[in-house]
């Protein structure tokens, strides 16, 4: 059986680099897996698709979700989680560039855990993510089914 591992759904090569550099810094010392689109996400999950032979039994520790995402939206996202025993309980960190309060209310009336502005600046954008991993994966006690 596979260890903690993170779920990071993103689609943008730069942000992806970033969070992957944040998690090291962090020295959280764990898989990720990346989705690059929101049905990416959802067929990894469900085990669908490319992913028809993953063991679903396996489930992320944390899932960091972009909001816009192509093909299926994060919301879309975390609603289909949500939706579902297996994944109803993960825990779900919203990492976003929307600082709009329709966003905000529409994620967390979604079920999700956090909503996390993505900072501008790489250098504290870095820092948002190695606090996120700290605490998602080294401190937060999950209540998901495994």
């Amino acid at each position: 059986m596979r260890s903690k591992f993170i779920l990071l759904v993103e689609d943008n090569p730069d942000d992806e680099e970033l969070t992957l550099r944040a998690l090291s810094k962090a020295k959280v010392d764990t898989e990720v897996v990346i989705a690059r689109d929101g049905q990416e996400a959802v067929d990894f999950l469900f085990g669908a698709g490319d992913f028809k032979q993953r063991n679903t039994d396996e489930m992320p520790q944390v899932v960091l979700l972009d909001l816009k995402l192509p093909k299926l939206n994060g919301v879309d996202v975390l609603k289909q989680m949500r939706r579902h025993p297996r994944t109803r309980l993960l825990p779900v960190v919203v990492l976003t560039s929307s600082s709009e309060d329709e966003d905000k209310v529409r994620c967390y009336e979604s079920g999700a855990n956090s909503y996390v502005c993505k900072p501008v600046e790489s250098t504290a954008f870095i820092e948002a993510v190695t606090r996120l991993g700290a605490y998602w994966l080294l401190h937060n006690e999950s209540a998901a089914r495994r």
